[in-house]
């Protein structure tokens, strides 16, 4: 699947990163402002193929969605984040800021920030 097919839920700006190996998308991630909140960014579609987590691409790409909002004065970032996704966030200075919480025919999840 391509990022343009992965990004079509996305608004018009919504930024897109992904990490390819030997041609195929292993890891992908979304980021845009948060219109709700002046200065806010939300992280949407953080995934790594099963085969490929543990090797850093997730890391990369959330490394690479921070930079783009900050480049663009984002004063939060923020995510849910799966439950098992924490300890990625956490060491990119994420906190939790919420209680767990199930999202339909997806699964535990928290509120995470950076600020």
């Amino acid at each position: 699947m391509s990022l343009a097919e992965l990004g079509r839920h996305e608004g018009p700006d919504a930024f897109a990163v992904g990490v390819a190996r030997d041609g195929e998308l292993v890891s992908v991630g979304f980021i845009a402002p948060d219109l709700a909140e002046p200065g806010s960014w939300r992280i949407r579609g953080m995934a790594s193929a099963p085969e490929s987590r543990g090797r850093g691409y997730g890391a990369a790409v959330l490394d690479a969605l921070v930079a783009h909002a900050r480049q663009r004065g984002a004063t939060r970032i923020w995510c849910n984040a799966r439950i098992g996704a924490r300890t990625l966030y956490e060491r990119a200075g994420f906190r939790v800021v919420s209680d767990v919480f199930e999202l339909p025919e997806i699964g535990p999840h928290y509120v995470m920030e950076l600020s």
